[in-house]
């Protein structure tokens, strides 16, 4: 089989080269996103893979299909960017790895908790200048505060359990209850319940018109004065021009997000020579109390390593027997 990779990196080459060693695809990796201008890459190749930026819209969809693609592969969970009915109207199979490594994520949600709260990136700055005041860096216990977890799926889960461990009390938003998360001490309740008792909020929902902006300027009202808000999961759960006033207004104490409903442009590629143009992200980046990272929380050896072994296994399946286990229905 052969494949065409797009949005890829070098990281990208590497794991799946390794992990192909037991497949013996035909492996191309393009450096480019997949757009409709550069669909026509793909002419030939019968599966094509790709990331949570690539556009995969009717349009787009229609040209693989007519240039011989029967597999979409996604080498992520979500599939926000794919028009399912328009895929399965052309007949191509749609795959994804549903999971990786939920600990990568998790421990960077947390890692953007510990860092906002105590200052460490301006703690960072100031000790490489030679000023090693500490005004302006105080931060709190973690112990004793209430941490709401939006979203209680297997990183929502790993999350609930190390706050616990840090003797933090949980408050869970989700439509389905996870027993695992009730044994670690949480309580489930409303999302308004939850943004007005919550010490920090972390959403962990997958984008769906249900999730889309999920956080806006009528949920930011409940949240509780300065409260902390990490944002790990897909960027359009956020109304980002809406938490700039909650930031502001002080109703956000501190905000960290690993991605932005825009960040396509920008994030997975090195811009520094140029200027951000996003008026809204060169905002974001002015505030003292925000820290982005340009989607990095899956960024982590194992993760890489389960992502390229469940992709190939995926196109290896529907090679095989025309479906896979791990099919977007």
């Amino acid at each position: 089989m052969r494949v065409a990779f797009f949005s890829t990196k070098p990281y990208d080459r590497q794991f799946f080269e390794q992990a192909n060693t037991g497949h013996g695809f035909e492996l191309t990796f393009f450096e480019p996103r997949l757009t409709a201008e550069t669909s026509q890459l793909a002419d030939g190749y019968e599966a094509v893979c790709a990331f949570v930026n690539d556009r995969l819209d009717s349009e787009v969809l229609a040209r693989l299909a007519e240039g011989g693609t029967k597999y979409i592969a996604l080498r992520c969970a979500g599939f926000n960017n794919v028009d399912l009915k328009r895929a399965h109207e052309l007949g191509l199979h749609v795959v994804r790895v549903p999971a990786y490594s939920p600990y990568a994520v998790a421990e960077h949600t947390v890692g953007l908790m510990l860092t906002l709260n105590r200052k460490i990136h301006r703690a960072y700055s100031r000790v490489r200048e030679g000023n090693f005041s500490l005004n302006g860096l105080l931060g709190f216990d973690l112990h004793g505060k209430t941490v709401g977890i939006v979203g209680t799926g297997q990183i929502g889960e790993i999350v609930a359990n190390i706050m616990a461990g840090f003797g933090c009390h949980l408050i869970g938003y989700d439509m389905n209850v996870n027993e695992e998360c009730i044994k670690h001490g949480m309580n489930y309740a409303s999302l308004e319940e939850l943004l007005e008792g919550s010490d920090i909020v972390t959403l962990h929902c997958p984008l769906t018109p249900e999730t889309h902006y999920l956080i806006n300027e009528k949920t930011i009202e409940h949240l509780k004065p300065g409260a902390m808000l990490i944002n790990t999961s897909r960027g359009g759960v956020i109304d980002t021009r809406a938490v700039i006033k909650g930031l502001k207004s002080g109703r956000i104490g501190s905000l960290g997000i690993d991605v932005y409903e825009e960040e396509s442009a920008y994030f997975f590629e090195d811009i520094s020579h140029q200027l951000i143009t996003d008026d809204v992200l060169a905002r974001l980046l002015t505030f003292p109390n925000v820290l982005v990272t340009g989607h990095q929380g899956f960024f982590t050896q194992e993760a890489l390593t389960a992502i390229a072994e469940t992709t190939l296994r995926n196109l290896k399946e529907l090679d095989q027997h025309r479906n896979c286990h791990n099919e977007v229905k």
